[in-house]
């Protein structure tokens, strides 16, 4: 299954998606972090990206597009995939259908996550992340994940939990004007392909789960049943024989050899003549049919 999740920030689609790569045993394919990965491993790519960010830019579509592809190259990506955050844009998104289509692997699925502006804003303003693992916490929507025996599985002790400097109020506004005018566009972009789904993404963690669940198996039900109409139509439609090529010759031969022969015995008999061949089989017209009608 190739999923993309749509969203504005804060709308939990890092949240569903950790969920959905557990259950679907499908990987979890976030920009960001393959970003960070790329850089860290100091490959080519990840050189490149480098460079855009120290110079304040933004990282090229082409490079992130030539992660991703090396990303799906990897052998848990077989059986499918979730993008977190990708793409942003109409012009990433139209590059991801031209990347997926040679890769021979389209999307079955793009989800929305629709949440009311203000509770995005309570959601991002509630968000730290430890320092250490980058689990990222609630302290508003899931305060109970905070316990007392929680530990950062990096370090052994408690998570550092920092709150990023973009997720305040202003930046969260700016950020989500930026949402609307470049993001919100895919959604039309999506659903005149067929492949949108809107859930209500608002309420407990559990509740966003189950709609998100309910979409995915509202796929699986019409795929499965193309797959039994193609398995019935194979067996129902034996293969039929194509007739011999010197069978069809020697029958087009003997029809045409037989209409020659009907339309010779019309011509005579418009002529007074009589048929070379008598009614019963013998010729006439000739010495030996003559001894046979004297006798």
């Amino acid at each position: 299954m190739r999923i993309v999740l749509l969203g504005a920030p804060g709308s939990g689609k890092g949240t569903q998606s950790q969920r959905l790569m557990q259950q679907e045993h499908i990987p979890q394919i976030s920009t960001g972090d393959l970003l960070r990965a790329a850089v860290a491993r100091g490959t080519e790519l990840g050189r490149k990206a480098k460079e855009a960010m120290d110079g304040g830019r933004l990282v090229a579509d082409q490079l992130v597009l030539g992660l991703i592809r090396e990303r799906l190259a990897e052998p848990d990506a077989r059986r499918g995939f979730i993008l977190d955050g990708f793409p942003r844009n109409l012009a990433q998104a139209q590059a991801l259908d031209r990347l997926l289509a040679t890769l021979r692997q389209p999307l079955d699925l793009v989800v929305q996550l629709e949440v009311d502006y203000g509770e995005l804003v309570r959601r991002i303003a509630g968000r730290r992340t430890c320092a250490d693992c980058g689990r990222v916490f609630n302290l508003f929507t899931a305060p109970g994940q905070l316990s007392e025996n929680e530990v950062c599985p990096r370090t052994g002790s408690a998570h550092r939990l920092i709150q990023r400097p973009d997720d305040n109020e202003a930046t969260v506004t700016e950020r989500l004007r930026v949402y609307d005018e470049q993001t919100r566009p895919l959604i039309e972009f999506y659903r005149a392909r067929g492949l949108l789904r809107v859930i209500n993404a608002e309420g407990e963690v559990d509740e966003v789960t189950r709609r998100l669940e309910q979409a995915l198996h509202a796929i699986e039900r019409p795929k499965a049943a193309k797959t039994a109409r193609a398995s019935t139509r194979k067996l129902g439609s034996p293969k039929r024989s194509a007739p011999r090529r010197g069978a069809s010759r020697r029958a087009a031969k003997s029809a045409s050899g037989m209409r020659r022969k009907a339309a010779a015995t019309a011509r005579a008999a418009s002529k007074g003549k009589p048929p070379r061949r008598a009614p019963d089989g013998t010729r006439t017209g000739t010495r030996r049919g003559a001894r046979r009608a004297r006798r």
